[in-house]
């Protein structure tokens, strides 16, 4: 199945002594039949080397469907205790015909501004 997932990091700033992110994820389905993400599996690796694994139903409460050719966008976040951090991860799809397949999540960077100095 051809699914490409394309993310959009931003910083939000500094909260509680945490570094805030907001990402939004395009997901568009090339494929020639209709696709329902099911499950997300993200691993959200810190700048000290820590690494958070976050498994769950589909993406902000929905679980959507995608016609070929079709786009869903989303938006989410997530408080990393560093100022620099990367993200990536995989979707669970299921096909219309009822095969299963995962999509990766190409990995990408979450970098506060004044880390980057």
């Amino acid at each position: 199945m051809d699914v490409e997932i394309k993310p959009q990091p931003s910083y939000l700033g500094q909260h509680d002594g945490r570094y805030a992110f907001a990402y939004r994820i395009t997901i568009t389905n090339h494929s020639e039949e209709a696709v329902r993400l099911l499950n997300r599996h993200w691993i959200i690796t810190h700048a000290d080397g820590r690494i958070e694994e976050v498994r769950g139903e589909g993406v902000v409460g929905e679980k959507p469907r995608l016609t070929p050719g079709q786009s869903h966008s989303y938006s989410s976040g997530a408080m990393i205790p560093t100022p620099t951090g990367s993200m990536k991860g995989s979707y669970e799809f299921v096909t219309d015909s009822g095969a299963t397949f995962q999509a990766e999540i190409p990995e990408f960077v979450l970098a506060a501004p004044e880390a980057l100095h």
